[in-house]
């Protein structure tokens, strides 16, 4: 069976930047499943994945537009350190989340810290990245409607 929508794909991959820094991995052991065509995976990678067939393997390389989006600058911000609950410490690399005037609940992660501030970058720690996907399909099936209409794997 190839991939394509409605389908169960277990994969392994090293996910590589264009410096060859690895930053993420799934091996045989912990492979990577998803549902193809739900959108649980990054476009471009779900797009260069279309049609490969258990024992397949390729690089995807996915564009910043194709994977998590351009880094953008207005999504940085300072804030006090006194905002923070008093119990926490805040660390680089720690994920918050901030409510805005609308009342939206928004991730952030803590970038850079002050004795008094922490600088948030809303921004997916790989946006503005070009993605290389080194990627060997394992197994392919199709999805129940119940992993289709939940948009995971059961």
């Amino acid at each position: 069976m190839e991939i394509q929508d409605r389908t169960v794909v277990t994969m392994t991959y090293v996910l590589r930047l264009d410096d060859g820094e690895i930053v993420d991995s799934a091996d045989q052991e912990n492979p990577f499943q998803y549902v193809h065509g739900v959108g649980s995976i990054v476009p471009g990678l779900e797009r260069g994945l279309v049609g490969m067939q258990p024992g397949d393997s390729r690089t995807v390389i996915v564009e910043p537009e194709e994977g998590y989006g351009h880094h953008i600058a207005d999504a940085v911000i300072e804030v006090p350190l006194d905002l923070f609950p008093p119990d926490m410490e805040p660390e680089i690399g720690m994920g918050v989340y901030l409510q805005n005037v609308n009342g939206e609940v928004l991730p952030f992660f803590i970038v850079d810290l002050t004795p008094t501030t922490a600088t948030l970058d809303a921004n997916h720690p790989l946006a503005g990245k070009r993605l290389h996907f080194d990627v060997e399909i394992l197994d392919v099936r199709e999805a129940s409607q119940e992993e289709i209409n939940q948009g995971h794997v059961l």
